[in-house]
């Protein structure tokens, strides 16, 4: 039975990873398997955390730097309280993005990717994959009432989890991807909400840890553990048979 490393060494793949508020450890745990590996995607996806790894991979920051970076993170660095339509103006997460991406736009980055947003007005999800790096991730990550929306060409933008938990608005149709689901535990959720449902497609496996530690911006210690966790798991998770749709480990 193919194994889940067999299925991503076969042919080219999308790399999709859901949000889910401060996962970012979990999602860097990922890559830096990906990255040892030589497992490499042909193009990135995702929204929020997810979105946020991605953007910081591709403009040519390594597993091991963002590492190293989260692990130095202090809720100081980006806590910049200011009038607005949120807690957050948002300007020294900007600024950090900006530095890790050294000034880069998402065009310009070494692996083509595509984040999610939420576009405020018209209440829909949208799309950006040109334009500044920093900004395109601060916008898929404005958490609602925790930042202020990003202002961007006309149009405001916030947290693309709320409108594509998944991250796969940015994927063509028949695309061989592979997601890595964040499991919600969020109190705001109801237990049936079809956003913590893994969403299934043709051409898509996905791998999901049930039980990660939960980070947030005043449990910022517990990132540590969640890397490593989804960084052991996923290593382990390659030799395993992926004969269904999902692969999930406790």
């Amino acid at each position: 039975m193919q194994s889940l490393r067999e299925w991503l060494t076969e042919a080219p793949f999308t790399l999709t990873m859901s949000s889910g508020f401060f996962s970012f450890f979990a999602h860097c745990g990922i890559i830096s398997v990906l990255e040892d590996e030589g497992l490499e995607p042909a193009k990135i996806t995702g929204s929020s955390a997810g979105g946020l790894v991605g953007i910081c991979w591709s403009c040519g920051c390594s597993a091991r730097e963002l590492q190293q970076f989260l692990f130095q993170l202090n809720r100081e660095d980006f806590w910049d309280p200011a009038p607005g339509w949120g807690f957050l103006r948002g300007a020294r997460f900007r600024k950090i993005v900006d530095e890790i991406c050294d000034h880069r736009r998402l065009e310009d980055g070494r692996i083509p990717v595509t984040v999610s947003v939420m576009d405020v007005f018209k209440r829909s999800v949208a799309t950006l994959k040109t334009g500044s790096a920093a900004n395109a991730a601060y916008a898929t990550c404005a958490v609602p009432l925790m930042f202020q929306p990003l202002s961007y060409n006309g149009r405001y933008y916030l947290d693309g989890g709320i409108v594509d938990r998944a991250g796969l608005a940015g994927v063509r149709e028949g695309e061989r991807v592979f997601y890595h689901h964040i499991s919600s535990r969020s109190p705001w959720r109801s237990k049936n909400s079809a956003s913590l449902e893994i969403p299934r497609r043709p051409n898509m496996r996905s791998f999901t840890i049930e039980s990660l530690p939960r980070v947030g911006p005043y449990r910022l210690s517990e990132g540590k553990a969640a890397f490593q966790k989804a960084q052991s798991d996923f290593s382990r998770a390659l030799q395993m048979p992926i004969a269904e749709a999902v692969l999930s480990l406790p």
